[in-house]
């Protein structure tokens, strides 16, 4: 499936308020699963319309629809070097609302009952090509609805990174002392230049390229820069780059001598055949890294209390609670890179607070002969379906009755 739509613009605006929490921690994300958790819940949004589809459209960057269009073709349709998955868990029987969601969901959505915690620990383990052990969320006895993505890769360099002393880093570095060698990259499979950013100035952008099919560029500006500025930077550099659109490259003949915060140029007579002589060459020197993150999710700006509270209309518990949150975790070495993200939102209802009163129990005794009918209804194990041309005449058909006057022993 494919969508008129592009994402890129307001996944650039997403990650910005996204990362924008963690500030200058050490942290990773994905943007891209948080905002598919929401785009998720576009058919309810729809549905209850007013203040919570304009929320929600406001948080997403585009309309309902086209929301909707976009995680189906994401979804649907993933990328080979990208694991990606949805789910729709819900305790309790169906009611039309939510038979109506789970009709305008990804085919490839997973819908049923809900799970117990370790069953859906185990999917979040599954999904994410075991990088990411547990779900982000605790199941508890009023949960009623559980939606939950998930991202993962893990590819090769094309060409893998050979190992530099940590002292190439420059003698300004914070991180000498804290490791001895670094990522220097090869002669030749990586994509190294200076760019001028119009907010930031002039940045550094490397770009290694994985055999599977996946880019990962890393960019990093002037010592001060706001974290959130050089990564909104980031994703517009790397999606410039992969769709050869317009980046403000700098010739190193344009920049000085000598050693900067961010790069030392050096100039040698050569024999070359560039044009007027001018032969440019790019390295780069990068620390191995790993990281392991824990999200809020559960902020108006991201658009997910919008979605919960379509979710908790379609429930038929507009007044419920919900949480939202988001784990992922990345690690970058000579050799390759992996990556992985489970989000997840809960909603429920709370259970009353007990107090003093009275209570009335009726014992039903069958105690004599009586009726059973037996009538024929959607399977369970298929998720909660909406009633389709297959086995629609089935539909609230009794299929068997009995009237039972002789018991039989108990085991």
């Amino acid at each position: 499936m494919t969508t008129a739509v592009d994402l890129r613009a307001p996944l650039v605006r997403y990650a910005r308020r996204l990362h924008a929490a963690a500030g200058d921690h050490h942290h990773v994300a994905s943007p891209l699963g948080a905002w598919l958790l929401a785009a998720l819940c576009a058919p309810p949004a729809a549905t209850v319309g007013g203040d919570v589809a304009r929320e929600l459209e406001d948080a997403l960057g585009v309309d309902l629809i086209s929301a909707r269009e976009v995680a189906t073709a994401l979804l649907d349709d993933p990328h080979p070097a990208v694991l990606s998955a949805g789910a729709l868990w819900l305790a309790g029987p169906p009611i039309p609302a939510v038979d109506e969601w789970i009709a305008e969901l990804p085919a490839s959505v997973e819908t049923g009952p809900l799970p117990s915690q370790s069953e859906a620990d185990a999917w979040a383990d599954e999904h994410t090509l075991g990088l990411i052990k547990k779900l982000p969320l605790e199941i508890n006895p009023e949960t009623l609805l559980l939606l939950v993505t998930a991202l993962a890769t893990r590819v090769s360099w094309a060409w893998p990174f050979t190992l530099a002393p940590a002292a190439r880093l420059g003698a300004a570095s914070p991180w000498l002392g804290a490791v001895e060698q670094v990522l220097e990259t090869p002669s030749h499979g990586h994509e190294t230049f200076v760019a001028r950013v119009p907010a930031i100035g002039d940045v550094a952008v490397h770009t290694g390229y994985a055999t599977e099919g996946l880019r990962v560029t890393s960019v990093i500006a002037p010592s001060g820069t706001a974290p959130v500025d050089v990564i909104a930077a980031a994703y517009e550099l790397a999606v410039a780059s992969a769709t050869r659109g317009t980046v403000d490259r700098r010739s190193l003949f344009d920049l000085p001598l000598g050693e900067g915060p961010l790069w030392t140029i050096t100039e040698e007579q050569v024999r070359t055949a560039a044009p007027r002589g001018r032969e440019e060459v790019h390295r780069a020197v990068l620390p191995a890294w790993s990281v392991f993150s824990r999200h809020d999710l559960n902020r108006p700006d991201l658009g997910i209390p919008a979605a919960a509270t379509a979710a908790k209309h379609a429930l038929g518990i507009p007044d419920g609670w919900h949480e939202a949150s988001q784990v992922a975790m990345a690690r970058y070495t000579r050799l390759g890179f992996e990556a992985a993200a489970v989000s997840a939102m809960m909603a429920g209802v709370s259970m009353p607070i007990p107090q003093d009163g009275l209570r009335r129990t009726a014992e039903l005794r069958f105690g004599h002969p009586y009726a059973v009918v037996a009538v024929a209804d959607r399977p369970w194990r298929d998720g909660w379906q909406p009633d389709t041309a297959e086995g629609a005449a089935w539909m609230s058909l009794p299929v068997f009755s009995a009237w039972v006057a002789e018991p039989a022993e108990a085991h």
